[in-house]
């Protein structure tokens, strides 16, 4: 937690107090004001509070972690989803327990994507036996 934007503390401890699903908020990405009344609103925190402009604030992409990580389910994902590693990994945890996705035992499928404007949209598919650790 230490490398994470001093507002995650905040959100992870409001999180818990309301027993809700994991959906982190690692300082990777610029929250909307809409984002920010929203989140303020689920999970009891104060618009006065500083959390909102911190949200809202640039976000210092590739700060999360080690660079390259150690975590290796985070390396594993490195080079394709830099910013978004730590919140795959801990939404993988939550499903699976503790664990890795191999890169062994791991296939991808990378599609496009057409929308009705006619922009082209990448599709990633990436998916890994899951190796959950195990005591000696």
């Amino acid at each position: 937690m230490d490398r994470l934007p001093s507002y995650s503390t905040t959100l992870f401890e409001a999180k818990t107090q309301r027993r809700l699903t994991f959906r982190a908020f690692y300082g990777q990405a610029q929250a909307s004001q809409e984002d920010v009344t929203k989140l303020g609103q689920l999970l009891g925190l104060s618009p006065e509070s500083n959390v909102a402009q911190q949200l809202m604030g640039f976000p210092d992409r590739g700060r999360a972690g080690p660079m390259p990580p150690v975590e290796p389910l985070i390396y594993r994902l490195y080079e394709i989803v830099q910013n978004y590693g730590y919140a795959f990994k801990a939404v993988m945890n939550e499903k699976f327990g503790d664990g890795i996705m191999s890169a062994i035992c791991f296939n991808t499928k990378v599609e496009k994507e057409v929308d009705e404007d006619g922009a082209s949209w990448v599709v990633i598919t990436l998916k890994g036996k899951w190796l959950p650790f195990s005591r000696f």
